[in-house]
């Protein structure tokens, strides 16, 4: 249990990412728990319902400690670098720490209307850079995960900034969006 991410000092920004799903801290993330962190965002049942599938059976087996898949589909978080995609925006380094740097080459290159946000044109251009993986499921892994991003952090003129989405890449900006519909449901 010494290297169970939930009772680790230090996660990477792309295993902190992770851990907001896993809802019991214990350093796995089952399909169930995917959904409810779906759900505790705002989507809708079926979306959440997809995505956990649809993430775990994904993701699940590359990061299993055995070569013998589970049928339960948990991902651990520990071993979340295993199953990063040629597709990723390459702002996380080869430690999964975030590259400021490469954030603000994607923002001097994509942020024409404003230096510090992405209008959902200069968005889905920035996200159409990405795809470096010619298969068409690498492709729309990474369309459908920005889809999701863009969806959750666009702001009520559609914009998304470069803090959101780097709050996005550390995990940090679900807990605030859970809190913040929290609170918006119970007015």
């Amino acid at each position: 249990m010494a290297d169970n991410v939930a009772v680790s000092h230090y996660r990477t920004p792309l295993q902190h990412h992770v851990a907001f799903f896993d809802r019991n801290n214990d350093g796995i993330v089952y399909p169930h728990e995917t959904y409810i962190g779906f759900r505790a965002l705002g989507f809708s049942r079926i979306v959440s319902l997809s995505a956990a599938i649809v993430i775990n059976v994904t993701l699940s087996y590359k990061t299993l400690d055995s070569r013998i898949p589970s049928l339960l589909f948990p991902i651990h978080i520990k071993n979340i670098h295993r199953a990063r995609h040629p597709n990723d925006s390459g702002a996380y380094d080869k430690e999964d720490r975030i590259l400021e740097s490469r954030l603000d080459d994607l923002f001097k290159e994509f942020a024409k209307t404003f230096p510090d946000r992405l209008s959902k044109d200069e968005f889905t251009s920035m996200q159409k850079s990405f795809y470096k993986d010619p298969t068409k499921r690498g492709r729309f892994a990474s369309s459908v995960e920005w889809d999701f991003a863009y969806k959750l952090l666009k702001d009520e003129n559609g914009y998304i900034s470069k803090e959101h989405i780097k709050r996005a890449l550390d995990g940090s900006i679900f807990y605030y969006m859970e809190e913040k519909l929290k609170k918006e449901r119970s007015k």
